[in-house]
Parts: C-alpha cells; structure tokens; sequence
C-alpha cells in the first residue's frame, strides 16, 4: 500500500487543525501511526483513500453504516430531500415520520426529541434526569462514553482513552464532584452508592459497553440497575447510539428485556448523517420546552436530509428484520469462532467479546474482559501490530484497541474469508514479537 497523499495531507491538516483531526481517535496515535489514512470515497463493505487504497471496512463510520456504505435506498432519499433544501429552521413532515417510526421499534419511548448529535441527546437527557427528580449527582459506568459535554468527560471512554487519559481537563471541581462513577457491572458497588448518597438523579450507562471495547453484559445486572433506579427514585438513562438498531432493532433494551426511563440514540438514525435524539415516557418529556421549563434546542436538530437518511434506514431495517439482524450475528459468529483457530494456530492467546454485529479483540492471556482495568492491562502494541498488517494488506480496523469492530449487511462472505486470510498473516506477525 502506498500513503504518500494521505501523510501529505496529514502534514497541510496539523497546521490548521489540532492534531490533524478532527476526533481524536482518527489521528491512528495509539496504533504507531505517524499519520492517518484520509478516506474519499465508500460504498458498501469498502472504503478507499486518497491514494486509492481500497479496504474492506469494519469501522462503519463507528456503526450507522448498517446497511453499508451509500445503500441505494438510503442515497435515493437523500436525493430527494437535497433537491427541496438543505436547512429551514422550520419543523418538517418526515421529522415527524422519523419519529414515529423509531416509537414504532423502542416501546419505551413515548415521545423524542432530536438533536445534532449523540452527545447533545446525552446531555439533554441528563438535564431532563435532574429537573424531574429534582437532584443533582449522576452516576456513570467507568470506560463508559457519553459524548464530550463535561458532566459525562469524567472516566470516560472512546478517544480519551485511546490517548492514554481517563478524564479531560476543563472541567470544574463541582462537576467532577457531582458526577459519581463506578466499575461496570458491579450492582453490588451500585446498590451500596445508593445507601449512602439520596441525591443521585439518574444513572446513564451504556447497556452493552463499547467505548473500551465490547464487554459483554450480564442481564441480571440490567434489570438490578432498573429496579434500584425505579425504588430511589432516580432516572434510567440507556445510551444507545452505538448498541441502539444495532444489536436488534430495538437496541439492548429488546435484547434484555429491560426497559430504561429515557434512551438517547445517535448515528445510525440519520443512516450517516449527522443526528442524535432522546425520548422517554410522556411524564419525562413533557417537561422540554416549549410545553416544558427544560430548555432544549438546536437551528439543526431534525436536518431535513439526515432525517429522510434515517428514516430509509430504519425502514429497511424494519421491513428485513426477521433475517437481518440473524444474518449479522452469524457473520460475526463465523469470524470471531475463525479467530479463535487463528489465534491457536499461532499462539497468539486473545479474548473475544461480542454482541450482536459487534465485537472486539483484546490480546491478552486473561479468559474473560469485564472492566476497564481488564481492557487497560490488554497488550497495546500487539493489538497495534495487528492493525497494520490489516491496513497493509486492505482491511481497515479500530485504530485503537479499546473500540469495536462492525459488521455491516454488505459483508459477504468473500469479504470475511480475505479478512480471514489476512489475519491469519496479521497473527503470524504478532507470534515472532
């Protein structure tokens, strides 16, 4: 593979944006990289570069790409909703459609608002936790990512831990104080917090983590965290912009049987384009303005051309769900059981987490990964030679060991067994370290 473009544009980048990129994680740091790929052109299961590198793609612009890239229903829409503008400041009929159609899959949420992005849904969702419960502090789950507002920085996953940080700095002494987090999974912690402390207003959490990582998520310790919230009166948030029409069409909380309070979502419901919303029961969402004292607004929120993606989006998803969605996990079965060979081959000992199109590799000898000091303690620089050799030999993969892989509707199976074959040579690389 050649690069010269990309490390040409990368070094025109740096003297106009911090770093190069503008998300952190893009900047490939963490993997010994001196330079990014910068990506031009998509479309279903491969990405190329400004070189004209092609790659099979398992990043999926971090999910939305379901469906794969520039699906011919999703762009025919698009289409369509450029023609007639781009932005009115108006509210629009198919604003009204998309959310009707996403009540239609989520049964808890009752009504939703959208917004500009997954982290302003967090945000507003966590404003909304504290004017109904009337309380102040917030718990979340440590390596788990909820956006870039302050109130959520704290232990935070994603980028910050890709660049070797677990909080940012910027933020003030009484927001860290009001903003109390706990190892993920650990109700026993969770139920011990709340003996001690009556002023906590809601919990936001990740139903699946996939900011450090896939971990995989024990039911009992869902449905203990709804109950607990339900009998102290505080707020359950599930972040679902990742896990949310990806692990089934209704997110985690169809998936475990648990439903949350209010949900955020992000990504995928503009199919790629950017969009974030929040919904929940009547009682909760009433209280945003204007029939509300909860101030919440955006000149953006419900673009008319992210929206019409989202809604070709999830109509597609709807109308192929009883083979979609059993088509992904078995992809991502066939992988991930041929990994395992791979790695025994060669013995290179790692441990897979998945769920749904999703899944991680951690280079380590430990048998499960569970918290964010077990991902931490996974081995960085193997996992960094086994993204090279992928990009080298076109696969692109997580620039960062603590994300996830996804598995689209356009993988087919040749693209999975090059990928295979090509892990196979990335393992046999990392064995001679």
């Amino acid at each position: 593979m050649r690069y010269e473009n990309s490390a040409e544009i990368f070094e025109k980048a740096k003297k106009v944006i911090p770093g190069g990129v503008n998300s952190p994680v893009r900047a490939f740091g963490s993997v010994n990289k001196s330079y990014p790929i910068f990506a031009k052109k998509a479309k279903g299961s491969k990405i190329w570069c400004e070189d004209d590198n092609e790659y099979i793609d398992y990043i999926c612009s971090w999910g939305p790409m379901i469906l794969g890239h520039n699906n011919e229903r999703v762009m025919a829409g698009v289409r369509e909703a450029i023609e007639d503008g781009s932005s009115f400041g108006l509210p629009t009929k198919m604003e009204v459609e998309l959310a009707e159609l996403v009540i239609k899959c989520y049964p808890s949420i009752e009504k939703i608002r959208l917004t500009t992005s997954g982290t302003e849904a967090t945000m507003a969702a966590v404003r909304l936790a504290r004017a109904y419960t009337k309380k102040n502090k917030i718990l979340k789950f440590e390596g788990c990512y909820h956006g870039h507002s302050d109130s959520l920085m704290v232990k935070a996953g994603s980028g910050l831990l890709t660049d070797g940080y677990q909080d940012s700095n910027g933020i003030t002494e009484g927001t860290i104080k009001d903003t109390l987090t706990l190892p993920f999974g650990r109700m026993d912690l969770v139920k011990e917090l709340f003996e001690k402390d009556d002023d906590i207003a809601c919990i936001i959490m990740e139903p699946v983590p996939a900011n450090m990582g896939i971990i995989e998520t024990d039911a009992e310790f869902l449905k203990g965290v709804r109950e607990l919230c339900t009998a102290k009166n505080s707020v359950l948030i599930f972040d679902e912009v990742i896990s949310g029409f990806r692990l089934a069409l209704g997110g985690a909380q169809e998936l475990f049987g648990v439903t949350p309070d209010l949900t955020t979502l992000g990504k995928i419901i503009g199919g790629g384009y950017p969009v974030g919303a929040f919904g929940g029961k009547n009682e909760l969402m009433d209280m945003i303005a204007p029939v509300g004292d909860v101030y919440h607004a955006g000149t953006l929120s419900g673009n008319p051309v992210s929206v019409r993606a989202g809604y070709e989006t999830i109509s597609e998803l709807l109308e192929n769900k009883d083979t979609l969605y059993k088509e992904l996990k078995e992809k991502v079965n066939y992988i991930t059981s041929n990994i395992e060979k791979i790695s025994e081959k060669h013995n290179v000992p790692v441990c897979i987490n998945k769920q749904g199109s999703l899944f991680t590799i951690f280079f380590t000898d430990k048998d499960e990964i569970k918290t964010l000091d077990d991902v931490i303690e996974t081995d960085t620089e193997k996992y960094a030679k086994y993204f090279n050799v992928m990009l080298d030999s076109g696969v692109v993969t997580p620039p960062s060991k603590y994300e996830a892989h996804f598995v689209s509707a356009a993988h087919t199976k040749d693209d999975m067994d090059k990928t295979l074959e090509i892990m196979d040579k990335s393992f046999e690389e990392i064995s001679k370290m």
